[in-house]
């Protein structure tokens, strides 16, 4: 009966543990930020491995900022390379383009040599940024590999973010926020908001 009760007891610490480790994993991308909320501010580094910082950008342009999984796989190549070839209209429309993922910079940095990439990415491998826009995330190291330049490079990662897009304007608030994200369709959605955005 002691043996029991003792297997009984560690059970249920064990499961309460668990319980508390999954509420405290929900809470930490949890925000629940609305179209019309102050934008949070950030930072993370660029492709030069530079901080970004969102305060110096917030106010001047409206500010895309689009979290994706992973450098160099399909829908999030088709996303990137989307934003890249709509860029100068988006510019042409007072926008900037901010990608952001759990990449690493040297990851961000094949990325964009290898698809021409001229916008912003961010390096969120801590998933700070992801957490202060309530962006969903998991954690655990995967990899992909990719032909940069003829030489195979395997890309690692530690954090996966979620799909979601958001607009910033010029007030610093949410003026958009989209949760189902088709890759490659993206950048057309974004230009369609901002047009709305712009008339209001």
């Amino acid at each position: 009966m002691i043996a029991f009760n003792r297997t009984v007891a560690l059970c249920l610490t064990f499961c309460t543990m668990s319980l508390f480790g999954s509420l405290l994993s929900v809470s930490a991308s949890a925000a629940e930020l609305k179209v019309g909320d102050k934008a949070p501010e950030f930072e993370a580094l660029d492709t030069q491995g530079k901080a970004w910082k969102s305060a110096e950008h917030v106010g001047k342009k409206l500010i895309v900022v689009y979290f994706y999984p992973a450098d160099m796989t399909g829908g999030c190549t088709k996303q990137a390379c989307a934003f890249r070839d709509d860029l100068a209209k988006l510019a042409g429309q007072e926008v900037e383009v901010v990608g952001v993922s759990g990449d690493s910079v040297r990851n961000h940095q094949l990325f964009a040599k290898k698809h021409n990439l001229s916008f912003t990415l961010l390096a969120d491998t801590e998933a700070k940024v992801a957490e202060a826009f309530g962006v969903p995330y998991t954690t655990g190291e995967k990899s992909v590999k990719a032909e940069v330049d003829g030489k195979e490079e395997t890309l690692l990662r530690n954090v996966t973010i979620q799909r979601w897009t958001f607009i910033i304007d010029k007030d610093g608030k949410v003026a958009y926020k989209n949760t189902k994200v088709a890759a490659a369709d993206d950048s057309k959605a974004v230009a369609e908001a901002v047009a709305t955005i712009k008339k209001k």
